[in-house]
C-alpha cells in the first residue's frame, strides 16, 4: 500500500519545510528566496513584469483525469506565458495553495515535483508563497515575476493599421484534448469501462501539459523584432486577436486556410465531428503567442516554421473578420472560454 503522510502530523511550518528544501537558486536577480518574511529582487536596472493565475479544482482542471506532477507543471508554466507574452524573461515564482484534508504529503510531493519541473525547464526560482487549509477542493495561485530591458516590453495596445498577424506552434489541440477526456470520463461515470485515449497523446499532452514559448522569445532577441503587440492564447485565438485589437483601437482580417494545425489532430477533430477552426478560435489553453509585427518584418519572420502569418490589421471601423478557405467572409466573434461562467 502506499504511503500516506497527513499534512496535519508534520504542521504547515514542516510542510513548507518538506516541500521547499532542496530548492536552488539559479538568477542572480533572486537576492533573498523561501525561508523570510519576504523575497528581495534586484533585477539591475532591467524593468520587472509580474503576472498572476488563480487555477481553482473544478474549474480550471479536473483530478480526476489530471495528474498532480502535470498540474504543478501546468500551473507554472500558464504563468510563465504571461511574462513571455510581454515579451520578458521570467525569473522568479510565488506559488500558494489551499487544500482539504483528501489531499496527503505524498499528493503535494507529486505536484512539487511538476512545479520544480517548470523551473528547471525555465531557469526560474521559486521565491515564496503560502500554505491553507481548503473546505473544498485544490486552489493554486502563482505569481510569477521576470525581467525585460529597459522600454521593451510589449502590450496589447500596440498593433498598427497593416501590420501583420502571426502566430506561434498549433492551434487547437488543446481544446480537442480536453473534449476527448471529458468524453471518456462520462462513459467512465456511466459504465465503469476504462478510458480509450485512441493514441491521441499530442492532444492529451497539449492539455495536461503545455509548454510557454521561450523560444519565441528568444527568437525575437536574435533576429532584432520587437512585437507591435501580443498575447498568449488562453482563451482561443477568436477572444485573443479581439483584446489586441480592442486595446489597439483596430480592426483585423484572419484567413482560414493559413491557420497552423497539428495534422492527427485535425483529422482526429473530423472524427469527433468538430471543425478544426472552431477549436481553434474558440479552444483555448493552447498557450502559442499571438502577435504583430510591421510587413517591414515579414522578411525576418517568414522563414521561421515555427511562426505562421494568420492575418493583418485594419482601420477600426473595418472590423474584425475571417475569411473562410471558400473566401466568405464572416464576422470574428469572440467566442473564447468563460471560466465566469459554468
Amino acid at each position: 500500500m502506499d504511503q500516506r503522510t497527513e499534512i496535519a502530523s508534520i504542521g504547515e511550518f514542516g510542510l513548507i519545510d518538506h516541500l521547499t528544501k532542496n530548492i536552488e537558486i539559479k538568477n542572480a536577480s533572486s537576492l533573498v528566496g523561501v525561508g523570510d518574511d519576504g523575497a528581495v529582487i534586484d533585477h539591475f536596472g532591467r524593468q520587472t513584469v509580474v503576472s498572476t493565475d488563480l487555477l481553482i479544482e473544478g474549474i480550471h482542471f479536473d483530478l480526476s483525469y489530471t495528474p498532480l506532477k502535470h498540474l504543478g507543471y501546468k500551473a507554472v508554466v500558464v504563468n510563465l506565458s504571461d511574462i513571455y507574452a510581454m515579451n520578458a524573461i521570467p525569473t522568479q515564482i510565488l506559488l500558494s495553495i489551499g487544500f482539504s484534508n483528501r489531499i496527503s504529503v505524498e499528493a503535494l510531493d507529486e505536484f512539487y515535483a511538476g512545479v520544480y519541473a517548470a523551473c528547471e525547464t525555465y531557469n526560474v526560482d521559486l521565491i515564496g508563497g503560502d500554505t491553507s487549509t481548503s473546505q473544498k477542493g485544490f486552489i493554486i495561485s502563482v505569481t510569477a515575476i521576470g525581467e525585460v530591458a529597459p522600454d521593451s516590453y510589449v502590450k496589447r495596445s500596440g498593433a498598427q493599421v497593416n501590420d501583420l498577424i502571426c502566430v506561434s506552434g498549433e492551434l487547437g489541440s488543446a481544446f480537442l484534448g480536453l473534449t476527448l477526456l471529458e468524453r471518456e470520463k462520462r462513459i467512465f461515470e456511466e459504465t465503469g469501462a476504462q478510458p480509450d485515449l485512441e493514441g491521441q497523446a499530442q492532444i492529451v499532452g497539449r492539455l495536461l501539459k503545455p509548454e510557454a514559448r521561450k523560444d519565441i522569445i528568444e527568437f525575437f532577441t536574435e533576429a532584432e523584432i520587437i512585437p507591435t503587440s501580443m498575447i498568449d492564447i488562453s482563451d482561443g485565438l477568436s477572444s485573443d486577436i479581439l483584446h489586441i485589437c480592442k486595446q489597439s483601437n483596430t480592426g483585423c482580417v484572419l484567413y482560414e486556410d493559413k491557420f497552423p494545425f497539428n495534422e492527427e489532430a485535425k483529422e482526429f477533430a473530423y472524427k469527433l465531428q468538430l471543425d478544426p477552426t472552431a477549436c481553434a478560435l474558440s479552444g483555448g489553453e493552447d498557450y502559442e503567442l499571438l502577435f504583430t509585427i510591421p510587413q517591414s518584418d515579414f522578411e525576418k519572420v517568414k522563414s521561421n516554421p515555427l511562426v505562421s502569418i494568420i492575418g493583418y490589421i485594419t482601420a477600426e471601423n473595418e472590423g474584425s473578420h475571417l475569411i473562410t478557405r471558400g473566401g466568405n467572409k464572416h464576422p470574428l466573434v469572440a467566442q473564447g472560454w468563460n471560466h465566469l461562467k459554468r
